[in-house]
């Protein structure tokens, strides 16, 4: 018995002894690969059947450029129809619709692709089973469509992820 008891504590004590799972960088760029889907598409969602999306279009030169078709007046009776129609010029920059975006006359239109830049930090919390990661994305192959968005697509963006060690390994934990 008292064999046993030594064997106990001699385990618990090289159990607790045994150092935390780290999170390596290379590790962390995998995990975030697969769990966050990168690279991935930024798409953009155009309302073709609003005034306002229409002027958004020539605006950004769409037209000019020969990507769309803006129809600058519509009688009454044609309301909620189309007032942007894509030129085939435009047809490699847009993405698949739903039934429910046919429905309400919405066009996805790819903006750029989203890379996974570099893993700037890997904070792990005292028992080392929650991790904190930082990562920055870059933009690559931007379209003609990207001049409809406001966001500078030559700085690289910086995210904030939050891991959790579980049985089988590091999972993102859900917001």
């Amino acid at each position: 018995m008292k064999k046993l008891l030594v064997a106990t504590c001699i385990g618990l004590l090289l159990a607790s002894c045994t150092p935390k799972e780290e999170l390596s960088e290379q590790e962390a760029v995998t995990l975030l690969r697969q769990q966050m889907n990168y690279p991935k598409t930024f798409t953009y969602d155009i309302f073709c059947a609003d005034p306002e999306y229409s002027q958004k279009a020539l605006d950004a030169g769409l037209e000019t450029k020969g990507f769309v078709t803006v129809k600058r007046t519509q009688k009454l009776s044609e309301v909620g129809q189309s007032l942007i129609e894509f030129t085939n010029q435009a047809s490699p920059y847009l993405v698949s619709l739903s039934d429910q975006d046919k429905k309400t006359n919405i066009q996805k239109v790819k903006i750029a692709d989203e890379y996974l830049n570099q893993v700037s930090d890997i904070t792990l919390d005292k028992d080392g089973k929650k991790a904190t990661i930082e990562y920055t994305t870059i933009y690559k192959n931007t379209t003609p469509f990207s001049s409809l968005v406001h966001i500078d697509l030559q700085k690289p963006i910086t995210h904030t992820v939050y891991l959790i060690l579980a049985d089988t390994g590091w999972k993102l934990k859900d917001k």
